[in-house]
């Protein structure tokens, strides 16, 4: 995990506060992974001195971040040779996820 400024600091507390949790992806070690349910994103420094989302959300498959496909044309989370269909209801999760996440990101302490 890099290490942190202050202000990044106080962002991932403000993360805690809204119901996210700081988890470590070993495969990611330097970044910042924040889930909140079944939906999981990755945290990397920015220039500005807080923190952006690196990639995109998405659902998480056996505790792993699991790779959004097509495959006959319908969308798919996979891991390994385990694969979820992205429901609507799903990918509203991820949207709701990502939202909030967002909001967070860009407020001011």
């Amino acid at each position: 995990m890099p290490e942190l400024a202050p202000t990044q600091i106080a962002i991932l507390q403000r993360l805690v506060s809204q119901g996210f949790v700081p988890v470590a992806f070993p495969l990611y070690a330097q970044a910042i992974g924040i889930r909140r349910g079944s939906v999981a994103a990755l945290l990397v420094p920015d220039e500005t001195g807080g923190l952006k989302i690196l990639g995109e959300p998405c659902y998480l498959i056996d505790g792993n971040l699991g790779a959004r496909i097509r495959r006959h044309g319908r969308p798919f989370f996979v891991w390994k040779k385990k694969e979820v269909e992205a429901t609507p209801a799903l990918l509203a999760e991820i949207a709701r996820f990502s939202e909030e996440l967002v909001q967070v990101l860009s407020s001011s302490p």
